[in-house]
């Protein structure tokens, strides 16, 4: 079931802020203009939901690979239905911020360092 707008929009930041918080960026502000701050450099929170500029980076640098399965994609351990998104994009970049966090939270030891340049 589809969430509404807005809805979709806070799930979203959600994702980015825990996302951050794995990656061991602590201190996030709250900002109703942007969305969030990262307070340790004063940087603005990747929108790795909702652009592909931040998410690519983020997908390559984890390996993340992307397996259309009729109504969504597989992405590792992660499956999305592009019925649940705004489009089908957003279900991919979702789901690779999701798939991400499943692997940080799950298989620390496994995984390879993040490169600092996906908070930027």
């Amino acid at each position: 079931m589809r969430m509404n707008d807005q809805e979709y929009f806070r799930s979203c930041i959600a994702k980015e802020r825990h996302l951050a918080q794995l990656l061991g960026h602590t201190h996030i502000e709250e900002c109703y203009e942007s969305a969030g701050t990262l307070w340790d450099s004063a940087q603005a929170l990747p929108q790795w939901t909702r652009d592909w500029k931040a998410c690519g980076p983020l997908m390559t640098a984890y390996g993340i690979t992307v397996g259309y399965e009729g109504d969504g994609v597989s992405l590792g351990a992660t499956i999305v239905h592009f019925t649940d998104h705004p489009n089908r994009d957003r279900a991919v970049m979702y789901g690779i911020v999701k798939e991400v966090i499943f692997r940080l939270e799950h298989h620390k030891a496994t995984l390879p360092a993040a490169p600092t340049s996906l908070v930027s």
